[in-house]
């Protein structure tokens, strides 16, 4: 391998400068670089398992791409972690899910987690992901800030205001040692988040999903580790009608 690493961040929605290459970029050092993809058709944004479904697709197909373009890692760039286990079958480099890798990271970082997300309706959506990922008695609550994902841009003060706010009530009502953002839309609010814990005398881990995970997936690459193929097989070789990409025949499986 060489000494560069480059971790792949695929968001699977379409809408353009969501996701902002400067903010990527941020994240390399020396040794890593930090790339971006995104799907072409699906959700404008993901707020629901409806949404979630339509993504899959092209993430499957941007992964594949991605591996091709020689990434080392992939980041799928969602708390719902769409498509994970499906692209982890289809690929050999290292893909994680910024809501498993958060849920782990926290859950060692203190006794209980809580996740902070944008609206109410995902509550299932977490309360589904921690139990998959064994972590359910780890979990304090889920809390929602009531913003849609495209719209927690348009007034970050508030935004911060109200993941203190409901940051606070998991601690205190809730018993969470550790907060998680329930999506990834919010990357660059920890250290506000934190300040204002702070501020209220709660000094806890506040998990920006999409850092952690890059620097998880950069390590993996660096010493070598991918996902397992024992419980991610390669798929079996068969049609696929109707979509425009086609497995690697490289992996696929007799």
């Amino acid at each position: 391998m060489s000494d560069l690493i480059d971790v792949r961040v695929l968001s699977p929605i379409t809408t353009k400068g969501f996701r902002k290459p400067s903010d990527l970029s941020a994240l390399g050092y020396a040794g890593l670089t930090v790339s971006h993809s995104q799907i072409d058709i699906g959700p404008g944004s993901i707020e629901s398992e409806f949404e979630i479904a339509m993504s899959v697709p092209g993430t499957i197909e941007k992964a594949i791409e991605a591996e091709r373009e020689g990434a080392n890692a992939i980041i799928i760039d969602c708390m719902g972690d769409p498509g994970l286990r499906a692209v982890r079958e289809v690929v050999s480099i290292p893909v994680l899910g910024p809501a498993e890798t958060a849920m782990h990271v926290a859950a060692m970082l203190g006794h209980r987690f809580s996740v902070v997300t944008v609206l109410r309706r995902l509550r299932a959506q977490f309360e589904n992901e921690a139990a998959v990922y064994g972590l359910s008695t780890k979990m304090a609550s889920v809390r929602h800030v009531d913003i849609p994902v495209l719209e927690l841009e348009d007034d970050l003060v508030n935004t911060r205001a109200r993941l203190v706010e409901q940051a606070v009530i998991a601690v205190e009502q809730d018993g969470a040692d550790a907060i998680i953002f329930g999506c990834t839309g919010l990357m660059g609010c920890a250290a506000a988040v934190r300040e204002g814990l702070l501020a209220k005398g709660i000094d806890i881990p506040v998990v920006d999903p999409i850092p952690t995970a890059v620097s998880v997936a950069a390590a993996l690459a660096r010493v070598g580790l991918s996902q397992s193929k024992l419980t991610y097989p390669m798929p079996p070789k068969k049609e696929l009608i109707g979509y425009g990409f086609t497995l690697p025949t490289a992996i696929a499986a007799e």
